[in-house]
C-alpha cells in the first residue's frame, strides 16, 4: 500500500496520531516543535537528550512513549546533526531516517514536523515537496515478485504522513514526483524475464491510456527497419525478445516546442558476443533504468500537470549472443547514414541511443537529454554519487546542474572537447563504437554528439548514480529528481 500523504498547521502537542516525529541537534537544542513538546511536558524531552535516551547525533532516532501533555501515544526524535551544518543534505536525511524508524511497526499515521526546520537557501515550499519525495523513497517497499508469505511480512507500518506546514501546491508536487520515482524503482528491479521491450512498451501505453493529455506510439522492428535503424536493429538481433521504440507524449502547453528525454532501455545486458565474464552481469537487469528514469519523469510531470509538452523516447532492447547476434568487427549503417565500426558488442547503449536521438529529430524539440546507465568508466570517475553531464551547451549544463543542486540529485559536468573525438576514429566505418582505454565516459558522449549536431542536447551517465550495487542492491530512481525539477523551471521559465 504507498504512502498517504496530508499537510497540517495545528500544534503538535494535540495533534491525533500515533507519533509526532521532531528533531534534536547535536549539542542538545530542540527544534521548535521539539520545544513545544519539551514545555508541555514540562522538561520531559530535554531531559531525555540530555541524559542520552535520545539523541541529536546524525543518523539517530529514539522512540519515546507516553510523554506526558503530549496527545500522540509516541514521539521520534531524530538526530539533525550539528546546527551549524544543518542543510539539504541533513534534511533529506533525517527525513528518510524518521520514515526508516517508523516503516514497519505499530505506527499507522505520524505527523512530521521537519518540514518546518529551516533549511538555507529553500523555502517552505520546497522543505514540503522533498519531505514527502524522502519518506516516499524509504519507506517504498518492492513486492511484485514475493511469494504471498513474504508480501504479508511487509504490510504493515506507516500508513499515513501528515506533513506540517501549509503548502498544497507543493503537497502535490512531490506526492507526483513520488510516483515517478517509484515508477522508475518498480521498473528497475522487475526481473528480466518479466521487463523485456514488450513490457516496457506495455506500461507506456497503459499509463499514456489514462489521461486525454498523453498518448503513446510504438514501433516495432519492421517500422524501424524501415526508417533504417541498423544500429539499435543490430543490438536486438541475438534476442528472442523483439526489439521496441517507444514514444510517450504530453501535451500540456499546445503547439510549443516539447522538451525530450531519450532513455536507454537494455533490459538485460549480457556484453553480447564479448560476453561479461569480469563479474556483476547479475546486475544488468538495472542497464534499463535510463528509460526507467525518462518514464518516471514522464509520470511525475503529467502527474504535475506542467504546462510545458514532453516527449519521452525509449529504445528498448535486450543484448544477447546468439547465432544471428552481431559481432565486433561489424559494420552497422545507423538512421543517420553514419556508418559504425563494431570495436565492443558491450559498447551497445550508445548504439540504440544515436537512433533513438536522430528518430527524436522529428520533434523539433525545445532541447534534448539522453539518460542512460552507459558507461563504468564513469562510476569510476564519479562514484555514485553524482550522474556524469556532458554538453556543448553551457546554458543547458547550468539549467541541469542547478536543478540537481536544488533537490540534491547532482550531476558534474565532464568536458565534451573536440580533442577526444579522433580516439572514435575508424579505418573502416565513419565511427568506431569504443574510444579505447581512457576517458571512456567521455568518448561516449562524444560518439553520441555526433548524432546531435544543430541540437540542444544533454548527455547523463547515471551508471553509478541509478542504482545500488550487490545482490541486496535496489535502483535509486535517479535522476528523476534532477530532471523533474528541471522540467519544473523551463514551466516557470
Amino acid at each position: 500500500m504507498a504512502l498517504q500523504f496530508k499537510l497540517s498547521s495545528a500544534a503538535p502537542t494535540g495533534f491525533d496520531c500515533d507519533c509526532v516525529v521532531v528533531g534534536a541537534f547535536a549539542d542538545g537544542s530542540l527544534t521548535d516543535a521539539a520545544r513545544a513538546l519539551d514545555a508541555a511536558s514540562d522538561g520531559r524531552l530535554a531531559a531525555l537528550v540530555s541524559r542520552g535516551d535520545a539523541s541529536g547525533k546524525a543518523g539517530k532516532t529514539a522512540l519515546l512513549h507516553d510523554v506526558p501533555g503530549v496527545s500522540a501515544p509516541r514521539v521520534l526524535v531524530v538526530g539533525l546533526g550539528e546546527a551549524g551544518k544543518f542543510g539539504v543534505p541533513q534534511y533529506l536525511k533525517a527525513v528518510g531516517d524518521a520514515a526508516r524508524a517508523l516503516k514497519a511497526g505499530p505506527v499507522e499515521h505520524a505527523l512530521l514536523t521537519l518540514a518546518a526546520v529551516p533549511v538555507e537557501g529553500r523555502d517552505s515550499a520546497w522543505a514540503v515537496r522533498q519531505a514527502v519525495i524522502a519518506a516516499d523513497h524509504a519507506c517504498y517497499r518492492y513486492t511484485a515478485t514475493l511469494g504471498e508469505k513474504s508480501r504479508s511480512k511487509l504490510e504493515t507500518g506507516l500508513a499515513t504522513l501528515t506533513v506540517q506546514g501549509d503548502a498544497e501546491t507543493a503537497l502535490a508536487q512531490g506526492q507526483a514526483i513520488a510516483a515517478g520515482v517509484q515508477f522508475a524503482r518498480e521498473l528497475g528491479h522487475l526481473p528480466p524475464n518479466v521487463c523485456n521491450p514488450a513490457y516496457l512498451a506495455a506500461q507506456a501505453q497503459e499509463f499514456c491510456g489514462r489521461f486525454e493529455t498523453t498518448s503513446c506510439e510504438v514501433l516495432d522492428v519492421a517500422a524501424m527497419e524501415a526508417l533504417g535503424m541498423g544500429a539499435l536493429l543490430a543490438v536486438g538481433r541475438g534476442s528472442a525478445n523483439a526489439p521496441k521504440l517507444i514514444a510517450m507524449k504530453y501535451t500540456g502547453a499546445g503547439d510549443a516546442k516539447p522538451y525530450v528525454l531519450v532513455g536507454k532501455g537494455i533490459t538485460f545486458d549480457t556484453g553480447g558476443i564479448n560476453l561479461k565474464v569480469q563479474g556483476g552481469v547479475e546486475e544488468m537487469k538495472f542497464d534499463m533504468c535510463g528509460a526507467a528514469t525518462v518514464m518516471g519523469t514522464f509520470v511525475s510531470a503529467v502527474g504535475m500537470k506542467l504546462p510545458i509538452n514532453l516527449v519521452v523516447v525509449v529504445p528498448a532492447v535486450e543484448n544477447m549472443p546468439d547465432a544471428d547476434a552481431y559481432r565486433p568487427s561489424d559494420v552497422l549503417t545507423s538512421m543517420a547514414g553514419i556508418t559504425i565500426e563494431v570495436g565492443n558488442t558491450d559498447a551497445e547503449g550508445r548504439l540504440i541511443l544515436c537512433d533513438a536521438l536522430t528518430w527524436s529529430r522529428k520533434f523539433e524539440p525545445a532541447a534534448v537529454v539522453d539518460v542512460a546507465t552507459l558507461t563504468g568508466a564513469c562510476m569510476v570517475a564519479l562514484g555514485k554519487y553524482a550522474s556524469g553531464l556532458m554538453t556543448k551547451h553551457d546554458d543547458l549544463a547550468t539549467e541541469l546542474t542547478d536543478a540537481g543542486e536544488h533537490v540534491f540529485d547532482r550531476a558534474w559536468r565532464l568536458p565534451l572537447w573536440d580533442e577526444y573525438q579522433p580516439m572514435l576514429d575508424s579505418t573502416y566505418a565513419d565511427v568506431y563504437n569504443i574510444g579505447g582505454r581512457w576517458a571512456g565516459a567521455i568518448t561516449a558522449g562524444c560518439f553520441l554528439s555526433r548524432f546531435t549536431e544543430g541540437q540542444r542536447w544533454a548527455h547523463l551517465d547515471i551508471a553509478g548514480s541509478a542504482s545500488d550495487e550487490g545482490k541486496r542492491g535496489m535502483a535509486t530512481g535517479r535522476p528523476v529528481g534532477l530532471l523533474s525539477q528541471w522540467l519544473i523551471d523551463r514551466a516557470g521559465s
